[in-house]
């Protein structure tokens, strides 16, 4: 008898403190309400000691395992790669199970009826530093359910990550073999290097043909010939992480090279590898999980209010991502994950952070969902590829037309998209050609159902606010710009939206037809020189990659490196007098600057491969405090008395920019207190 029988069987029995057990019927694929089987509480605590929340409550923490059970044969799941090969149960159905965390309100009822599913980043929460971070627990205050799952199966245990146990491709017996690309590049001098690139990921393991064949080279920078290491100056070494009676499914496999890695380098392993995992049941998981806690009204759903006729406390469903984690929800749409198997919608809204134009590594054979696109590092793998705008588009390489909403436009299940991104975006993730077409020479459309917002001078990662004194890795301090309150609005728009119909914020973003969507290169963009300063001489840009013929059929690689075939067309927002970004979205410390506000930063030769980008940072070029020092030093920007005269002045015109804001609801009016009490740590600039 399988574990999913015993399981079964056992429905009415489990019962403990620490472990409540929900089930599903699965008696056979005709009769089940969704593909979940049962969670299983683990644990529960209250959040934040019990501080209770005006008009919601107190929360709790709860964290558990979620067991599924898809049949293979079903169009819904026909999607996920290799669900062919994935061993099945005595009912035909293949199971996986994956972490899962929620906090929600005590009293379920004073909640908003809202969930916000935050896609894990790498197996790590994301949502609560977007949201929460200086705004007093936002997303508590405001009464939301805020949801994770694991859904990535190469991530270790431990540090409270969430992980998805996903079964491997059996063929004829064995597990599935192919052609495994890794890549490595390190910032300082290092002997040793996970394979993986990121800490707490794993890889797959080589055949024993694939350990004995296996061919590493370098190169300083990604378009340079590649040099092969000879095999005796490098080695493997692999070893399973286990913590808490937890056990990695991929082993961690650190790469030696003798005399150590050069800083900068391209450390590129082509092998023959084994194990691959059905890594695309992490999507269907999100899926499955989100439709059952929205549509199961019986006691099987921990999220239920109990009333004279109970019902799921979320009967609004958002997806929330940042970075790997947002371009995971595009990848959602695109491969139709957002229809469940009756065909229900499941999210009703979506708002993809900082994930450019990318989709991922997530649902193919020898899926590695750590890997994304860079100008300088892992640049050729499948993250940044077409299709990039959510309308149809036409690729000009292969002829296809499609878009990201092209499946749910279809079934008609499309969700309400807020795209969100900053101006790094443009430079390290292909950000323009979310909306243009892929050669970059016009305006796409943009769906009624989506809104873009680019958040002008700022990088992929939000900023403290105040600059830093001196550079770290980069050739220019790093970009000080945070961006959160700008989100948390959105956020608010986002829920008005789908509650009420009312529409948001017009989209903000740099086009071709008022001229502040420009080439990238210097001659092009309107940039000012400035002295000292080196504009970059490179960026992000996808290429039409031959992988082989089953490539685009079943995603299964067969040649590696990829051959390109060919460079989609990249622009960036154009550049105003104090190279400040024209047409997007500005944070009042970027409509009221008392600096440049970079989207790039450049490599320092500290770190090796000197200027190329920087990755996903910017940086910023503070303005001169008086007209004599910027005269003296060449800088054509004007110095900070000359625009403002006092810091008084300077205070005001930054208010302003924050009632501008806020009447035009990118800001919340709470936010105008923080805010204002946040630039008196700019005033030393003044004096």
């Amino acid at each position: 008898m399988s574990r999913f029988w015993e399981s079964y069987l056992m429905r009415n029995v489990f019962s403990c403190l620490l472990a409540v057990v929900v089930f599903v019927h699965a008696a056979s694929a005709s009769n089940l309400l969704a593909a979940v089987t049962r969670i299983e509480i683990k644990s529960r605590e209250p959040y934040a000691d019990g501080r209770v929340f005006d008009g919601v409550g107190a929360y709790e923490k709860i964290r558990g395992t979620a067991f599924f059970a898809v049949d293979p044969k079903l169009g819904a799941n026909q999607q996920v790669i290799d669900i062919e090969l994935a061993p099945r149960n005595d009912a035909g159905l293949v199971e996986f199970s994956a972490d899962v965390e929620w906090l929600a309100p005590n009293d379920l009822s004073k909640g908003n009826g809202a969930v916000l599913y935050d896609v894990n980043n790498r197996g790590n929460k994301v949502a609560l530093g977007q949201f929460n971070g200086g705004a007093d627990e936002f997303l508590m205050r405001k009464g939301y359910v805020v949801l994770w799952s694991g859904w990535i199966a190469e991530t270790h245990p431990g540090g409270g990550r969430l992980r998805l146990q996903a079964p491997m491709a059996i063929e004829n017996g064995k597990p599935v073999v192919g052609v495994v690309r890794a890549e490595v590049v390190v910032d300082a001098p290092a002997e040793r290097h996970t394979l993986s690139q990121w800490a707490n990921q794993g890889s797959f393991e080589p055949t024993e043909r694939g350990e004995r064949e296996a061919v590493l080279t370098w190169r300083e920078r990604e378009k340079e010939a590649r040099v092969v290491i000879p095999r005796a100056q490098w080695r493997l070494e692999k070893r399973n992480i286990e913590e808490n009676g937890e056990r990695s499914l991929l082993p961690q496999i650190d790469l030696i090279v003798s005399g150590g890695f050069r800083p900068g380098y391209i450390y590129e392993l082509v092998y023959e590898g084994q194990g691959s995992i059905v890594q695309g049941l992490g999507l269907a998981g999100i899926r499955d999980l989100i439709s059952f806690l929205k549509y199961e009204a019986s006691e099987k759903n921990p999220l239920r209010i109990v009333e004279a006729n109970p019902k799921p406390a979320m009967w609004r469903a958002y997806g929330f991502g940042v970075s790997q984690s947002g371009r995971c929800l595009r990848q959602f749409l695109y491969d139709g994950f957002n229809a469940d198997e009756k065909d229900r919608q499941v999210f009703d809204a979506v708002m993809p952070h900082v994930a450019g134009a990318g989709l991922g590594f997530f649902n193919h054979r020898f899926a590695s969902p750590t890997r994304h696109n860079g100008q300088h590092d892992n640049h050729l793998f499948p993250a940044d590829q077409f299709p990039f705008t959510y309308g149809d588009e036409l690729d000009p390489f292969t002829g296809r037309e499609d878009g990201i909403l092209h499946r749910d436009r279809v079934r008609g299940t499309v969700p309400k998209v807020m795209h969100t991104q900053s101006s790094s975006e443009y430079w390290h993730r292909a950000g323009s050609l979310v909306h243009t077409d892929p050669k970059g020479q016009r305006d796409a459309v943009i769906p009624p159902e989506v809104r873009v917002y680019c958040f002008g001078g700022t990088q992929h990662g939000p900023g403290s606010g105040v600059p830093a004194s001196a550079p770290g890795n980069g050739q220019l301090i790093g970009n000080p710009a945070d961006y959160r309150p700008l989100i948390r609005a959105l956020l608010t728009a986002l829920d008005d939206w789908v509650r009420t119909g009312k529409e948001p914020p017009p989209n903000a973003y740099p086009r071709f037809a008022d001229k502040t969507l420009v080439g990238w290169r210097e001659s092009e963009s309107g940039w000012h020189a400035l002295p000292g300063v080196r504009y970059p001489e490179v960026i992000q840009q996808p290429e039409q990659l031959d992988r082989g013929p089953d490539f685009y059929r079943s995603r299964r690689s067969t040649i590696e490196p990829p051959i390109s075939r060919g460079i989609y067309g990249i622009n960036i927002p154009a550049y105003g007098p104090d190279n400040n970004e024209l047409g997007t979205l500005l944070l009042p410390a970027v409509a009221t600057p008392i600096g440049t506000y970079t989207s790039w930063n450049l490599r320092s030769r500290s770190i090796g491969a000197a200027n190329e980008l920087l990755g996903l940072s910017g940086g910023y070029i503070p303005f001169l405090k008086t007209k004599a020092e910027r005269e003296t030093s060449g800088d054509p920007r004007p110095a900070l008395q000359e625009r403002y005269g006092t810091f008084a002045e300077y205070a005001r015109q930054y208010r302003a920019s924050i009632d501008s804001l806020v009447t035009q609801r990118y800001l919340l009016a709470e936010e105008v207190g923080p805010l204002m009490q946040a630039i008196e740590r700019l005033r030393t600039a003044f004096e």
